[in-house]
């Protein structure tokens, strides 16, 4: 069953995947739950908190909800308007619709930054989401100021061919994580996805998100990922790219080079897949320098 995500991290997008200890309500001193804004009659649920003409605007990844940004709410809402939202399918959003893929995800948050008047905009994007948050970046040009990604991006520009076998597989273990949901999420998680640092309550309370949430739309996600070019989309988008991966495996940025794309690249020491809930302190840090980064330019 590993074939799986080797060819779903290999080819399109990395994995990610409320917390029973840290639930949204206590996203921040002043961080509300919301609903009040729609994308084609789907609700989107989000906190919004802090004062600032600059906005950090969270978008999680795979399987969990905003309140894996909690730390970042509370340390960011002292300086910025922090909005997290739940991305649909996700969380506390709504599940009414069908599509789930990047551009539809891509859509919602075209949403919060419309209907919220979000003027000077930072995207923060964890791993699935680093393709959503860098087409809401090509589609809101205006508004958004900084493009920064989360574990995401290890090779991006490096060319994959598909076989005919090699769709065929895919197919078959699209059927296999419909059918062994649970089982398939958690061989590769506890694999590939968490490292000896990961502590046991991280993995806890990932796991006990992958196993709670909406596995449909969990599979229907993998399903519709389709093709995205993140080197025509960055290329599009005309903005530094900031990456925060973590250092247990690297991230090439050749092609970034080559294609003349301004990038700059924070590592983050022994972590796995969740750097902002593994080691909240280092990763607000990481975060800080690429903001004020963003702010010179």
């Amino acid at each position: 069953m590993k074939s799986l995500f080797y060819l779903l991290t290999g080819i399109f997008w990395s994995l990610t995947f409320t917390s029973c200890n840290n639930p949204s309500k206590n996203s921040g001193s002043n961080a509300i739950d919301k609903t009040a804004i729609y994308d084609n009659g789907v609700n989107i649920a989000y906190t919004d908190s802090g004062k600032n003409d600059t906005t950090l605007l969270f978008v999680h990844g795979w399987c969990i909800n905003k309140s894996y940004w909690t730390n970042q709410t509370a340390y960011f809402g002292k300086k910025y308007r922090v909005v997290a939202i739940d991305l649909p399918g996700f969380g506390k959003s709504g599940k009414n619709r069908k599509d789930w893929s990047p551009m539809a995800f891509s859509r919602d948050v075209d949403s919060v930054i419309k209907q919220l008047d979000l003027k000077k905009v930072i995207l923060i994007g964890h791993s699935m989401s680093g393709d959503v948050a860098l087409q809401a970046a090509v589609d809101n040009p205006k508004q958004v100021i900084g493009l920064v990604v989360v574990d995401i991006f290890r090779n991006v520009g490096k060319v994959y061919v598909q076989s005919k076998q090699d769709k065929i597989q895919y197919a078959k273990d699209i059927d296999s994580l419909k059918r062994y949901f649970k089982k398939v999420t958690f061989d590769y998680f506890n694999q590939e996805l968490f490292y000896k640092t990961t502590s046991a309550a991280v993995k806890k309370r990932v796991l006990h998100d992958v196993a709670t949430g909406d596995t449909s739309i969990a599979a229907a996600c993998m399903e519709q990922m389709g093709d995205f070019n993140e080197i025509e989309k960055l290329k599009a988008a005309k903005t530094k790219l900031y990456l925060i991966n973590s250092d247990i495996k690297p991230t090439d940025t050749t092609h970034l080079a080559a294609n003349k794309i301004p990038f700059k690249l924070l590592y983050i020491h022994a972590t796995g897949h969740f750097p902002m809930i593994e080691k909240p302190q280092e990763f607000n840090t990481l975060l800080d320098k690429a903001i004020a980064d963003i702010k010179t330019r």
